[in-house]
């Protein structure tokens, strides 16, 4: 069957967005994919005249811009379904969240309710989002204004604009971000890597970190506009020996979407993973199957991102004292740089009594 998934490409300004999109063609051609590309819209506007300074107002700039994004991605999926080919990757060159980094909260909720989206729709209506990270953060020697003709955000700016590209993905289930801790080549097969841990390609590893962490200020995070709050329900299928099956539903605010999840542990830290989204009727097709010896688990789960690193905090309605913080690293002996709103009781990686397998059980 035909399987066609569609990614973000984002990042500040001078991360090499550009040079990523000729990686990502090539690797993924290599292995058998159709690989799509929906260009720059605000590019595209701009060079044709249509800007924020040449038309009424920011709002009615973005709404357009917005509008026509949409309308792009939804053409190039329907053309994808005409295709022969198996395995078609969109890739996006910004997706439309991008743009919430051009807008005050104001604005932004002003062109949900004109044209009836809401945000998580908007968000996750992508499977995965990888943004490269400025030059501005890590690598200052190398931001430069002469590959880009339009740019003009110093090194300041740059940073500012990173922060907010990656707190307005914030939440989104599958959010990458790529630092500027190698050079620049080890930088975009990081991200090839990332992109084919996702897709399910050879060998793809995670290294996940776990934490036992005192109970959050809940108020103090929900205040925290980098950081998002998310709805879970997780129930576990029944699966072969080292082989974990979930769907989960996940969303906010009565807007959901649907996963399904299979993993296979090969080392205590290390697994290989795979993701796919379900409709509603797959995924109420799949609660058939669920495992009989665990419950299905609700939790909330508040996303940010701190010091280069992805944090998700799990807050369970059977606990008030306490709640567990998941870290993604490159590598298992990475230092971890804690958000000051987290604080450790202690590593829990290893103990199995802490995974939410555990935590489901009858």
């Amino acid at each position: 069957m035909q399987e066609i998934r569609k990614i973000v490409l984002t990042g500040g300004p001078c991360a090499g967005k550009t040079t990523a999109m000729s990686w990502v063609q090539n690797a993924f051609t290599e292995k058998g994919y159709k690989v799509l590309f929906v260009p720059e819209t605000a590019t595209e506007l701009i060079s044709g005249g249509v800007a924020p300074w040449t038309c009424g107002s920011n709002v009615e700039y973005q709404t357009i811009q917005m509008r026509l994004q949409k309308f792009k991605e939804d053409m190039f999926e329907q053309a994808a379904r005409t295709m022969p080919d198996q395995k078609i990757l969109i890739v996006c060159d910004r997706g439309e969240l991008d743009n919430r980094a051009y807008m005050t909260q104001e604005e932004f909720d002003s062109i949900l309710e004109e044209t009836g989206w809401n945000e998580v729709d908007l968000r996750d209506s992508y499977d995965a989002v990888f943004h490269l990270v400025t030059a501005a953060k890590g690598a200052e020697e190398f931001y430069t204004f002469g590959n880009n003709a339009a740019r003009y955000e110093t090194v300041e700016q740059a940073r500012n604009l990173d922060n907010s590209f990656i707190a307005a993905w914030t939440g989104h289930p599958h959010l990458k971000v790529i630092d500027n801790s190698t050079d620049f080549e080890e930088k975009m097969m990081r991200l090839i890597k990332e992109i084919s841990g996702f897709l399910g390609e050879p060998q793809p590893r995670e290294v996940e970190r776990k934490f036992l962490i005192e109970y959050p200020d809940i108020a103090e995070l929900e205040k925290d506009p980098s950081c998002q709050k998310v709805d879970i329900i997780q129930t576990y299928l029944k699966a072969n020996e080292n082989e974990e099956v979930r769907v989960r539903q996940r969303g906010f605010d009565g807007n959901y979407i649907y996963f399904k999840t299979t993993k296979k542990n090969i080392s205590d830290t290390q697994r290989i993973e795979m993701e796919r989204r379900l409709n509603l009727k797959d995924y109420l097709r799949s609660l058939m199957e669920a495992d009989p010896t665990r419950r299905p688990i609700r939790k909330t789960r508040y996303c940010m991102g701190y010091e280069g690193h992805y944090f998700e905090i799990d807050v369970y309605p059977f606990w008030d004292d306490k709640a567990i913080v998941d870290v993604e690293l490159q590598d298992k002996n990475e230092e971890v740089i804690f958000p000051p709103c987290i604080k450790v009781i202690k590593e829990v990686t290893d103990d199995a009594s802490y995974k939410n397998t555990e935590l489901a059980r009858i």
